[in-house]
Order: C-alpha cells, then sequence, then structure tokens
C-alpha cells in the first residue's frame, strides 16, 4: 500500500476534514509563511491573539516560518518584541501534549523529516516552530529595498520557495510584507527573467490591508512596498489585499468579547498569553483562515468565499495598480454578509481547541462526504441544462458518533451580477443529507457552486464544509 494513501486512511477519522482515498493534495498541509509585526499587548495585542490561534491549528498549516517585522505601530520594528512571539511558542510547548490527544499522536518524528512535507493532522514539535522563529526587515516602505536589507527573514523566503515542492507558499502578512518583497528584490537581481517568474509563480501573498509604513501616514500608498509589488508583478504574483474580512473579524470579536474571555483566554498554557483587545480582536487571523484546510473554499480561487472573505481582481484602494480584493460594493456586503454568517462556527472551531488545550479531551468535526469522496477539495460535476442535479452527503458521519445537522447553500458570485442563486431553486431529501434541483435553461454555459456545511451536536456545534462545482453544458 502506497505509504501517503495509508496515511490519509488512518488519519480520516481523527482529523478535521482529514481525507481518505484522497489525493496527495488532500493529504499535505498547506505551505504558509507569517510576517507579524507582533509585540507588547499595549501596542499590538491583536498579533498575540492571532498567533495563538494559528498554534491551535498547527496541524492544518505547515507553518514554514514566522517573521517579525516592521508594521503600523513600529517603525523601526524593536528587536526585543520578539519575545512576545517565543512567549506564544512556549505556551505551545505545554500545550502540544494535551493537543496531540485530539489525533492520538504519540509522538514527533526527527526535526528533518519536519522539514519535509508535513501531513494534515500533524502536530510539530516546539523545536521545528523555536527554529522557524526569525528576524526580518525592521524598516518599512520601498526606500529600504536593497543592498542593505536583505535578513534571516528574506533569506529563509527564498530558500523555502526553492524548496523542490509543489506546493505553493502562501504569505500572509499581519503587519508589512517588506521581507517578502526584498526576498523577490533580491531574486530579481541575480536570476534570469525565466527562473524570476518561476519564483513569483509559487509565491502567494494575503495582506491585511496595507502596513508597510507608519499608520499617520497608512493613505501613502507610493511608499509601500506592497505598492511596488502590484505596479511591478500583479500577472505574476497572486496578491490578496483584504480590506473586508480583518474588519469583520476585529468588530465581530469585540462585540462577542465574553466568549474569548470565558472560552479562549486562560485555556491551556496559550490561552494565558492570550490578551484583552486593543483595536479590535484578532484582526490578522482571516489571512490564515483563507487558506485553512477545512473544505470550504480553494484558496488559489479567491472568489470562491471561505473564513477569509472573497476577492474578485480588481483595481487596489490605491486606484492605481490591480489585486484581489474586497473594498468595493457590492462585494465588500456580499463578503461580509459571509463573515458574519461564518463567525460563529469559525469562533467555535478555535474554542474547541482550545478546550483540548487545557484538558486534553473534546469534540472532533465530523466529516462531509459527498457520494464517496472523503476529501477536502472541491467535488466537480456536469449537468445539462433542464437535467435534475443530485447531490448527496448521505455517506457523512462524526466520528464521535454526535448526530449532525445539514445546511446546502449556493454561493452569490463576487461581483454580485446575476446571482444563480436567485434562479435555483434547492429542495432537501433524507433529513437534508442529499440536496436536489432542476437546473434552469437560463444557466447554460455556467458554472454555479453550492456549498454543503455540517455541524455535529457536540461540544460547540462543530462545522465541516464541503464545496460542489457544478458546470451547466
Amino acid at each position: 500500500m502506497n505509504r501517503l494513501f495509508f496515511i490519509c486512511a488512518a488519519f480520516s477519522l481523527m482529523f478535521f476534514n482529514a481525507p481518505a482515498r484522497a489525493g496527495k493534495k488532500d493529504c499535505l498541509k498547506p505551505r504558509i509563511v507569517v510576517m507579524t509585526d507582533i509585540g507588547p499587548a499595549d501596542v499590538e495585542p491583536d498579533d498575540n491573539e492571532s498567533a495563538v490561534r494559528l498554534l491551535a491549528y498547527a496541524d492544518r498549516l505547515e507553518i514554514e516560518a514566522v517573521i517579525t517585522t516592521v508594521g503600523w505601530n513600529c517603525d523601526p520594528y524593536p528587536s526585543e518584541w520578539a519575545e512576545y512571539l517565543r512567549r506564544v511558542i512556549d505556551g505551545y510547548a505545554t500545550d502540544v501534549s494535551n493537543l496531540m490527544k485530539r489525533s492520538g499522536q504519540t509522538g514527533f518524528k526527527s526535526l528533518e523529516q519536519e522539514n519535509g512535507r508535513q501531513e494534515l493532522g500533524y502536530w510539530p514539535s516546539v523545536e521545528y516552530l523555536r527554529a522557524r522563529m526569525l528576524m526580518g526587515s525592521q524598516r518599512a516602505g520601498t526606500g529600504v529595498l536593497g543592498e542593505d536589507n536583505d535578513t534571516p527573514g528574506s533569506r529563509k523566503i527564498i530558500e523555502l520557495v526553492d524548496e523542490a515542492d509543489e506546493r505553493p507558499i502562501w504569505f500572509l502578512a499581519w503587519g508589512s510584507a517588506n521581507t517578502l518583497s526584498q526576498a523577490i528584490w533580491r531574486v530579481r537581481q541575480e536570476r534570469s527573467d525565466k527562473d524570476f517568474k518561476a519564483f513569483l509563480h509559487k509565491i502567494r501573498l494575503y495582506t491585511i490591508t496595507d502596513q508597510d509604513m507608519q499608520y499617520s501616514m497608512r493613505m501613502n500608498r507610493d511608499y509601500s512596498s506592497h505598492m511596488w509589488l502590484r505596479q511591478e508583478f500583479s500577472d505574476d504574483l497572486m496578491l490578496v489585499w483584504d480590506e473586508s474580512a480583518w474588519l469583520r473579524q476585529n468588530s465581530n470579536g469585540v462585540a462577542d468579547w465574553q466568549s474569548y474571555a470565558r472560552y479562549i483566554q486562560n485555556h491551556g498554557e496559550m490561552g494565558k498569553v492570550y490578551p484583552h483587545y486593543l483595536w479590535g480582536v484578532e484582526g490578522d487571523t482571516p489571512s490564515f483562515l483563507h487558506v485553512m484546510p477545512n473544505g470550504l473554499n480553494d484558496p488559489d480561487d479567491p472568489t470562491q468565499v471561505g473564513w477569509g472573505g472573497m476577492h474578485r481582481f480588481q483595481m487596489s484602494p490605491d486606484g492605481k495598480t490591480m489585486a484581489w480584493t474586497n473594498f468595493e460594493q457590492p462585494l465588500k456586503d456580499i463578503s461580509q454578509s459571509y463573515e458574519d454568517a461564518f463567525y460563529r462556527d469559525e469562533f467555535n472551531d478555535f474554542a474547541a481547541r482550545m478546550a483540548w488545550a487545557q484538558d486534553g479531551r473534546g469534540n472532533h468535526n465530523p466529516v462531509v462526504v459527498i457520494g464517496r469522496d472523503k476529501g477536502i477539495s472541491p467535488v466537480h460535476l456536469k449537468v445539462k441544462a433542464g437535467r435534475q442535479l443530485k447531490v448527496s452527503a448521505a455517506r457523512s458521519y462524526d466520528p464521535d458518533g454526535d448526530k449532525m445537522s445539514f445546511k446546502w447553500f449556493v454561493q452569490k458570485s463576487a461581483d454580485g451580477v446575476a446571482d444563480v442563486d436567485d434562479v435555483l431553486s434547492l429542495s432537501f431529501t433524507d433529513d437534508g443529507m442529499t440536496v436536489q434541483t432542476t437546473v434552469p435553461e437560463s444557466l447554460k454555459g455556467r458554472t454555479f457552486h453550492i456549498v454543503c456545511q455540517v455541524n455535529d451536536d457536540g461540544a460547540f456545534n462543530l462545522p465541516s464544509y464541503r464545496r460542489v462545482i457544478v458546470s451547466v453544458k
């Protein structure tokens, strides 16, 4: 038996949406690099908060590096602020033994093995995470790019992108992406156009607004190295500029702060370093929620709504460059409506993990099975206009034996025009486990997306998802 198949099949009962009979893509974690301006709780508490949530999902995301760098409230970035990241990792060092019980993991691979490809469900060692903590650019703006701006962070980025791994790397800018910009600047100087483009094609960048400057000059887009990236490389570099999900995450978290105080703070050692909010709650978290492999969305298609919102390729807020963004109407309202709808589930999922961190026991997510497909990648179907479409999730199951409830919805389009959900009427059978509809002739030649959401009735009513993409012939 293929070792990769065996791993996926063995993990399928234990891990949130872990695939069985799945392809290689569904078995491996997505690769991420975080660039954070983490600091004291009276200056940057939201980065501390997001770092706790990030490590609570260290079994779902391959954390290739966490780079401390400049942001709105720190230019230059004080080296001593990196201590706040170390505190979160130290908390993980204690909590990981309980988190591992969630999946039945009893030990760690060697550091050499951890530096290779990590399967979904694997909790990395604290030694691995500490080795991946690096200092990045301590100054902001395009003006600092050049010979004197190389850092351990920028050099590590080049090393990671150059690895013989077909998976893209998602760079998540909680503060500035100046460290990534420097790595790109360096590679551009030293490689042929062909090799440079190949380097760019491995990179995905999700920025929480644009923080490559001091807050007081935040509208001076020309100053930012993010602007430089968009101007020079928008044809070869996927750049997602969020102006919706981070704002909604902040405001929803503030309105729901009592839930964080009750279920997150002081739960496990990581919960003990989870600070009270200042500006908002976890404003940087949507960057990795977008990449979260939970069956809801393919992050390489930002028009697919996920926990990190939805985006379309358009003129960016600077009015000069193109990016995947969501700052204009009607998309901003559409994205925020989904962000609000998903908020309780994504919080509950986090809270359940913090319960594991504290107690070493808790609830598991249900597993959504479409037909016989137990993976997490979207299911692709074809149907003729005028015919009936029937999709079943009846083989879905809950690892703990909890009862499940099913919800199906048709996703609105990112441009808000001619939405399929206005003309498509869904009906349900098998206690909601099966959805059916007659596809109208008006949808001939179009594609629409149906999402299956399953919640269990265990602690926190944990969610799982699966996306079905239907092409109408």
